[in-house]
């Protein structure tokens, strides 16, 4: 079997040497994405360690990015662990940084990053057992085949996807990416639903979309490669804003890529699922932690948390109940 690693981000938004140098590049609060709910600290990181340990022994590394920080209870000496700075991998002409979009494009940089990871944000976790196949197949990772529509609104990502498609439409033609590839855009895999939006929206010659979720990511290090290659110039000028900004294109171009060019297999659909923090739904996801009724689960923080401090003691109760023992990156 291929080496596959795992990637994983994480900032200590309550560190007051990186708020301190936030602030100093983010004076006027106009200039990008700097709002507190993307940076503030759940506490759960030690759940994620345990996830990967128990439902996922089979990984061959994990990178392990940060602005400096590094929990005290963090075994460093685990030989699995690569702790990665961002100076570590990230052109200085880009630090600091406090655009994701800038850390992520960046990550075929790591040394001794496999040709497959697995690409994971701090509120993605496994709470199921996983193995290899969910992820690759023949060195190829998998994905779901489909298009979509592009939402646009105020705190929504639909700027970056956009922006994304832009360069997906300037490189590929649908109409010859799909008939070459028909069995992938219309495998039953990709879903009933996904089949009947993907059949409707082909009546238009480009991509009018692709469709996407909040959940870790398979990509090959090598198309990170050929994307800089071509794009160059654009991915340079996302990576050159200290925040996100309506302008920039992120990881989901790498994602599109590998679609567009044929290079994932398609996956089934039902493996994970993304909470967006709600009062309507919190006790459901609640019990989706505790019962690990999903391989893949994201637990997306929205300004919607009506109590922080009471649903996050939540939220670490119930990862408590599924994943109660320390894993070996736990001192």
């Amino acid at each position: 079997m291929d080496k596959i690693d795992f990637v994983m981000i994480w900032v200590d938004g309550n560190d007051p040497a990186w708020r301190k140098e936030k602030d100093e590049y983010d004076t006027s609060n106009l200039q990008g994405d700097s709002a507190d709910v993307r940076y503030r600290s759940w506490d759960n990181l030690q759940f994620w360690f345990r996830g990967v340990e128990k439902f996922a022994p089979w990984v061959h590394k994990i990178h392990f990015v940060t602005w400096g920080h590094i929990p005290d209870w963090l075994n460093t000496n685990n030989p699995k662990l690569n702790i990665v700075n961002h100076r570590d991998y990230i052109p200085s002409q880009y630090l600091p940084t406090f655009n994701a979009n800038t850390i992520e494009l960046n990550l075929h940089r790591i040394k001794g990053l496999a040709e497959q990871f697995v690409y994971f944000n701090d509120d993605m976790f496994l709470t199921a057992p996983v193995k290899p196949e969910d992820f690759f197949h023949n060195g190829h990772p998998k994905d779901t085949y489909a298009l979509d529509c592009i939402y646009f609104a105020k705190k929504s990502a639909g700027f970056f996807n956009g922006n994304d498609m832009e360069i997906i439409n300037s490189r590929f033609n649908r109409k010859k990416v799909m008939k070459e590839h028909f069995s992938k855009w219309y495998s039953p895999r990709n879903g009933l639903k996904r089949l009947i939006k993907t059949a409707v929206l082909s009546m238009w010659p480009w991509f009018p979309g692709i469709y996407y979720n909040h959940l870790p990511s398979n990509f090959l290090k090598s198309t990170f490669e050929t994307i800089w290659s071509e794009e160059g110039e654009l991915l340079d000028q996302t990576c050159r804003d200290k925040f996100r900004t309506k302008l920039n294109c992120n990881q989901w171009l790498i994602k599109f890529w590998q679609l567009a060019e044929g290079t994932a297999e398609p996956k089934g659909t039902s493996k994970g699922y993304c909470f967006h923090i709600r009062d309507a739904i919190f006790n459901d996801m609640l019990k989706a932690i505790e019962t690990g009724k999903y391989q893949q689960i994201c637990i997306n923080d929205t300004v919607n948390t009506s109590n922080f401090e009471k649903q996050k003691q939540q939220v670490i109760n119930a990862f408590s109940k599924l994943l109660p023992d320390k894993s070996s990156f736990e001192k």
